[in-house]
C-alpha cells in the first residue's frame, strides 16, 4: 500500500508541475509583457531539461517553427536574452509577420539594451496588427524609461488607449501620461531638445 501511495504522490505532482507550465504560458499573454510581476508559487521548472529538449528537437527539424518559438519563451522565462533573440529569429525566419513573437524578442532586445531594436520590433509588431496592444505599451515604456523620449511615449500609450480604454493597464498609463504632461523639466520629457542617452 505504500508504493501505491507514493506512486499517487508522485504523478500528483508531475500533473501539478504539467499543469503550472500550461497555465503559466496561457496566462503570459500575447507580446511578452514589461511589466513586473510577483513570483509564482508554483514548482520550479527545469528550464534545463526543457532547453535541452526543445534544442534536440529544433536540431532534427529546423523547420519546426513552434519549437522555435517555444525555445524562445523557455530562454526568455529562464532570463538567457541572447539565446532567446536568435530563437525568436529562428521562427521569425519562418514566419516573420507574428507580432507576438516580434513582440517578445523586442522584450528581450530592451533587456540586452538594444532599445533602437526593441523600438523596431515593437513598430513592426504594431504594422502587421495595429490592435496589438501590447506592441504599443511596450513602445511605450522603451521611449519613457529607456531613450527618455516622451512625445513618442505619450503617442504610443494614446494609441494604446484608443485601444484599451478601460482594460488593464489604462489607468497606469493615463498617470504615466499626466506625469509626462505636467513634468516638461524632466531631462528628455516634453519641451527639450530631443532624445537622451545613446
Amino acid at each position: 500500500m505504500k508504493k501505491e501511495s507514493v506512486l499517487l504522490i508522485a504523478v500528483a505532482l508531475v500533473i501539478g508541475l504539467l499543469l503550472g507550465i500550461l497555465i503559466s504560458k496561457g496566462g503570459r499573454g500575447k507580446g511578452g509583457a514589461l511589466t513586473a510581476q510577483a513570483p509564482a508559487q508554483a514548482p520550479a521548472v527545469n528550464y534545463q531539461e526543457k532547453i535541452r529538449l526543445l534544442e534536440g528537437l529544433v536540431a532534427k527539424d529546423p523547420a519546426n517553427r513552434s519549437a522555435w518559438v517555444q525555445l524562445g519563451h523557455t530562454y526568455f522565462d529562464s532570463q538567457q536574452a541572447a539565446k532567446a533573440v536568435e530563437a525568436y529569429d529562428k521562427a521569425l525566419a519562418l514566419d516573420p509577420n507574428d507580432p507576438d513573437v516580434l513582440t517578445d524578442q523586442g522584450v528581450m532586445y530592451r533587456q540586452l539594451g538594444w532599445f533602437d531594436r526593441a523600438v523596431d520590433n515593437f513598430e513592426k509588431a504594431n504594422r502587421i496588427n495595429p490592435s496589438h496592444m501590447q506592441s504599443l505599451f511596450n513602445l511605450g515604456v522603451v521611449y519613457r524609461y529607456d531613450l527618455n523620449d516622451y512625445p513618442r511615449a505619450i503617442e504610443a500609450w494614446e494609441r494604446f488607449l484608443q485601444l484599451n480604454p478601460s482594460g488593464p493597464g489604462a489607468e497606469q498609463i493615463r498617470g504615466e501620461m499626466e506625469f509626462l504632461r505636467t513634468h516638461p523639466q524632466v531631462p528628455g520629457g516634453p519641451g527639450a531638445s530631443g532624445p537622451t542617452g545613446k
